[in-house]
């Protein structure tokens, strides 16, 4: 099913109802879904999401250049930063010919305000995030199952889909890279300070895609350490991979202005894909 999405995004912005081939039988959204402005957070949010959607934001025929992004909004799986992991991004790689597709994967289920709730659940919050993992990269497999299906109809080519992730989102990107088959693999990935704790990390993919990996060495909830691993599992492995690890910039950098050099960090990303061979210009 396509709804028209309301017009405080794109007035042409599709939103799509992916399957749900999978639904955990133990967890109960009792609140609809939601999105409002955090003040905890100081973004907008989005919570309480049972049915997993994606907002398309196809790039301009005059400038479209094939390649897609499916992006994976951060929030400790317990929210979506939709803003600056999400709809941000996905603006900025349209500027570049990128068609993106922020994806609304499933969350914990929450009370009023998800963004407090993270804070008092304590431990239970990566219990949490774990019980949901599976059920968020079920989504994430099956966007990039949907784009790559329509890829005629948003002029994007079938071998150039790429699968971007932060924080919480960075997970279920790994994770989907580790669960992947032939028809949801995603041509390349990038996990953005990935909370790697909640990923039952398995070995390298044989043809596992090339990787972009970017982190903040001041990340407070230390995930840099994790960035470095993915970054060097692939290298052993033979496969293509690039690292950014800035000195500062904490954590939830996303697209969020710093004065940092982080805030460079999707410049870099867009070199990179260009070094690929995935794009063709220069940022």
């Amino acid at each position: 099913m396509i709804l028209l999405l309301s017009p405080v995004v794109l007035k042409s912005q599709e939103t799509i109802d992916l399957p749900l081939d999978n639904h955990p039988s133990d967890v109960k959204w009792a609140n609809d879904e939601k999105e409002y402005f955090s003040n905890i957070w100081q973004t907008q949010v989005v919570t309480n999401v049972s049915i997993p959607r994606l907002l398309a934001f196809p790039a301009k025929k005059e400038v479209a250049n094939g390649a897609a992004v499916v992006i994976c909004p951060g929030g400790g799986m317990y929210a979506h930063s939709i803003n600056s992991e999400g709809i941000e991004v996905a603006k900025w790689l349209n500027e570049h010919g990128v068609s993106a597709f922020v994806l609304k994967y499933r969350l914990v289920p929450t009370g009023d305000d998800a963004t407090i709730q993270i804070n008092s659940d304590g431990p239970q919050v990566e219990v949490n995030a774990r019980k949901l993992l599976p059920y968020a990269t079920e989504d994430a497999l099956n966007a990039i199952k949907y784009v790559r299906s329509n890829a005629s109809e948003y002029q994007i080519d079938p071998e150039r889909i790429g699968l971007m992730g932060f924080s919480a989102g960075g997970a279920v990107t790994m994770n989907a890279v580790f669960t992947y088959n032939l028809a949801s693999r995603p041509d390349f990935i990038a996990p953005i300070y990935a909370w790697m704790n909640i990923v039952n990390q398995d070995e390298v993919p044989r043809d596992a895609p090339p990787i972009f990996v970017a982190c903040a060495n001041d990340d407070p909830l230390k995930l840099a350490p994790a960035s470095v691993q993915l970054y060097s599992d692939w290298t052993r492995a033979g496969k293509s991979a690039e690292l950014h690890m800035y000195a500062k910039g904490g954590h939830g950098f996303g697209m969020r202005k710093l004065n940092l050099p982080s805030d460079e960090w999707i410049v870099h990303f867009g070199n990179w894909m260009t070094g690929e061979g995935l794009t063709k210009d220069r940022y």
